[in-house]
């Protein structure tokens, strides 16, 4: 007696109507959802291509961990255990850096950011080399201080790697007086040895300089205000944190690279999931064209209802036909938009479908698809086929077993 629902609900769906509008009605709902389908998996898809791209440049800008004071700065690099860090399992290399707000004069431009001074240790613990974009990621040449820009800030300062001929003047307080003055600052030049592009964010307020020439212009000899730790591939995350908590004592954070971005990418956790709200709004919208189809089946197989009640078939039973009505439109909707979804995600794949204009990093916007994504989709599709077919089903069920015929 359960399959009988589903075996009349299948009849009438496939089945011929004796109004051509209602076939009409009910081909427009599946392909809403169809397209609502397509629609879902598609936002979700480019959503896990932005995360993957962005996170990964961000990977090439952040260590794998962070340790930085809790409160304050700056500490004394001789109060580190560098030795007692290095033999930790798992960790595969540890780098000084020590960063600051400093002010950029080039050309007669002024610009403020953010001076990054590392040690030769940080290209091991980093992969940086992955968004240099013009020169090389060299901090020191001969007798020269190098920089590597990020580019926008190299943009903004209108440095040029091809006509480095001039040096870039960095200025940074003398004394914390806040004073602004020229007496209060110290200055020393630099040159422009290549560009970096992670994100806005990084690129148009950052640049790197080495530690020594950093500690030099902010009066920090033996300072840093970080250690950054590359961990190798086959490390405990989780142990290793918890090892460098202990050896660093409780006045240090110890970040991952997914808690150093953690704000960032909660944001686009936000902005994907209120996407995927808004579409499903629009799915419900699509809907009320369901609704309209199975109430104009209801009207139609009036007398079917009515001899099927006089039969002995539940109220439940037959509410459940035009439940299962709907949920075979809304499957036949979801089969439907899941492969035009994935054609398109090849498309965008192999010809690049939606290029990006010229200048970015990439030429086509990022894609991935996850089979999560499918089981989140059908479960919305289902559901709200499963909602619009509530109403029809209680209308049928409210049909007497004995129609009177005029």
């Amino acid at each position: 007696m359960i399959k009988l629902p589903f075996h009349i609900a299948l009849r009438y769906l496939f089945g011929k109507k004796s109004t051509n509008v209602i076939n009409v009605i009910t081909g427009i709902s599946v392909l809403g959802i169809t397209i609502g389908t397509a629609a879902l998996i598609l936002i979700l898809t480019v959503f896990n291509g932005l995360e993957e791209l962005i996170s990964g440049l961000f990977n090439s800008f952040n260590p794998p961990v962070k340790i930085t004071l809790i409160e304050g700065k700056t500490f004394e690099e001789e109060s580190v255990p560098w030795d007692e860090l290095a033999q930790i399992e798992g960790v595969s290399g540890v780098a000084k850096s020590l960063e600051d707000l400093v002010l950029f004069e080039y050309d007669g431009i002024q610009e403020v950011g953010y001076m990054k001074g590392v040690d030769e240790a940080f290209r091991a613990v980093n992969t940086i080399d992955s968004v240099v974009r013009k020169g090389e990621f060299i901090l020191e040449d001969d007798d020269r201080d190098l920089a590597v820009f990020g580019a926008g800030l190299a943009n903004k300062l209108n440095i040029s790697i091809r006509r480095n001929l001039y040096p870039i003047r960095v200025f940074a307080p003398a004394k914390q007086t806040g004073i602004m003055s020229p007496k209060a600052y110290k200055s020393q030049f630099i040159y422009a040895g290549g560009t970096f592009a992670v994100q806005d964010e990084q690129d148009n307020n950052y640049a790197f300089s080495s530690l020594p020439f950093l500690q030099a212009l902010l009066n920090k000899r033996g300072k840093i205000s970080a250690i950054e730790v590359g961990v190798s591939a086959d490390a405990d995350m989780k142990s290793l944190k918890n090892e460098l908590k202990r050896v660093m004592g409780e006045a240090y954070y110890v970040k991952d690279q997914y808690e150093q971005d953690a704000s960032f990418l909660r944001v686009m956790q936000i902005e994907k999931w209120l996407s995927y709200a808004l579409a499903c709004f629009t799915l419900l919208l699509i809907a009320f064209n369901m609704v309209g189809a199975l109430w104009m089946i209801v009207i139609e197989k009036k007398k079917d209802m009515s001899i099927l009640r006089s039969m002995g078939m539940s109220t439940r039973n037959i509410e459940t036909i035009f439940i299962a009505e709907g949920v075979l439109m809304s499957l036949i909707g979801f089969v439907l938009g899941a492969i035009l979804s994935v054609i398109i995600y090849l498309l965008q794949i192999y010809i690049g479908l939606v290029p990006i204009p010229p200048g970015s990093i990439i030429d086509t916007y990022p894609v991935l698809m996850k089979a999560g994504d499918f089981l989140i989709v059908f479960i919305t599709v289902i559901g709200i086929g499963f909602l619009a077919s509530i109403l029809p089903a209680k209308r049928a069920g409210r049909i007497p077993a004995y129609l009177r015929e005029d």
